[in-house]
């Protein structure tokens, strides 16, 4: 598919029946160690995998390192408009060139001509090339420059993201992404900068932690405080390797504007801005101070008894004049595409994109070893800032009672140590997604099944 790419209706359309009928599939996906062996090459050396953003290697000479079980990457900034990306082991003895740091989620620096093994010395040129061996006439002539550069892999960017993939004869990424990269273009993601990132070695597998945010039929059980702004019933949709998820339009409000909710109640004005800044304070994702700031204005600005739909209007149209006033532009989206876009999007297999105009909020999840039980996580929240106003957020651990993560996740992360656990029960005869509102969980194990040959959706017994 070429980047000029249309998602048409009939496509949306023809994919929104896709798993439309209640299935189920073994819990071995979870809690298996023999599958999540297999995992790693039936899946993770196949697949193209989210790895970092473009402006964490501004230079050429920096880097940053991936690492998903045994495979370590090495990304690299090789020249102004050239990302590559080498397993990160010296090819003399099997050494990492590059070590991340104990307690660190990755590392991360700049090299200005090579990189140098720990071990004996061998030297490597940012292009991979071998440059200087010890003692390299002993080896009699055998030493090519083939068998001693570094091995590459794929690399390639997209929406502001890094993504590599070890699998040599793939498809290339742009044409993986589709038609999510057709729906998400508009939004200008690579123009988003990080505000805060997060990360937890975390009780639960890998699949556990990315389906517990892929669909909004959780959220009145487990966020019961939102009931008040709304009902927030949902939508999912299987879209090919991907799926993506939105928000039921509210009453009286058109289809293609359900992705910025609106309190509800008697009066949207009040509840609008009690929604916002309950957001801004309890888990600081999906929303800006812009966005807080105007909807708590919206009581002043509007008289009461403005219907839902004038006081939506008037709350996006004045953040979004605040933002150009200090220097931030919101990308212009047709409200038909807002519609199709939904609120996020899952990209096969383990990353979350949830957009919107002026951020986004990221979830990623990969094996911490071979225990199905323990996965890493990560949480990453995005949004427009002037230039030069950018701020440059690192990776932070944090534990899952530390008070940075706020009072919403939490309720989250006790969900997902809680289904691990009740996945091992021997009672448990296997998941029941919703068909309509946990479609994108089915497609999930649909996806894995044509790269595992084992646990396709099946209609329940």
């Amino acid at each position: 598919m070429s980047t000029t790419a249309k998602i048409t209706n009939e496509t949306v359309a023809r994919t929104a029946e896709d798993l439309s009928e209640a299935v189920s599939y073994d819990v071995g996906a979870y809690i298996s160690e023999d599958y999540a062996r297999a995992e790693r090459d039936k899946l993770w050396r196949k697949v193209w995998q989210q790895v970092g953003r473009v402006e964490e290697i501004p230079e050429v000479g920096n880097y940053l390192t991936y690492d998903i079980l045994e495979d370590s990457i090495l990304v690299v900034r090789t020249a102004p408009d050239k990302i590559r990306a080498y397993y990160n082991v010296c090819s003399h003895r099997g050494r990492r060139l590059v070590d991340t740091p104990k307690g660190a989620k990755r590392a991360c620096g700049k090299q200005n001509h090579l990189f140098v093994c720990g071990f004996h010395g061998w030297r490597y040129n940012l292009d991979g090339q071998c440059t200087h061996i010890p003692n390299k006439d002993d080896w009699k002539a055998v030493l090519t420059d083939e068998r001693t550069r570094l091995g590459e892999i794929k690399a390639d960017t997209w929406g502001g993201w890094i993504w590599i993939n070890m699998e040599p004869h793939s498809e290339p990424l742009r044409d993986y992404l589709e038609p999510a990269a057709s729906l998400l273009d508009p939004f200008e993601l690579q123009n988003m900068r990080c505000r805060w990132r997060k990360w937890i070695i975390f009780d639960c597998n890998w699949k556990v932690a990315m389906e517990a945010f892929a669909e909004t039929y959780h959220v009145p059980g487990t966020h019961p405080e939102f009931t008040k702004f709304g009902d927030f019933r949902g939508w999912a949709r299987a879209q090919g390797k991907h799926s993506n998820i939105g928000y039921d339009a509210p009453k009286g409000l058109d289809e293609n504007q359900a992705k910025l909710r609106l309190g509800s109640g008697a009066d949207p004005r009040k509840s609008t801005a009690e929604m916002q800044v309950y957001t801004w304070e309890h888990v600081n994702t999906n929303t800006t101070k812009t966005l807080v700031d105007a909807a708590l204005r919206l009581v002043d600005e509007l008289p009461e008894g403005t219907p839902a739909d004038k006081v939506l209007k008037h709350w996006l149209d004045s953040a979004r004049r605040d933002d150009a006033a200090r220097g931030v532009i919101w990308p212009t989206v047709d409200p038909a595409h807002v519609g199709k876009s939904g609120t996020a999007w899952q990209i096969f297999p383990n990353f979350q994109i949830g957009h919107a105009v002026n951020n986004a909020l990221c979830y990623g999840a990969r094996p911490f070893g071979y225990d199905p039980n323990k996965c890493i996580f990560e949480v990453a929240v995005y949004q427009l800032y002037p230039k030069g106003e950018e701020p440059k957020a690192e990776w932070e651990y944090a534990q899952v009672d530390d008070p940075r993560w706020g009072s919403v996740l939490p309720q989250d992360f006790s969900n997902m140590a809680a289904v691990q656990q009740g996945m091992m029960n021997g009672g448990f005869r296997g998941p029941l997604p919703n068909p309509y509102r946990e479609r994108s969980v089915a497609n999930l194990h649909r996806n894995l099944a044509k790269y595992m040959g084992t646990g396709a959706p099946r209609p329940p017994k």
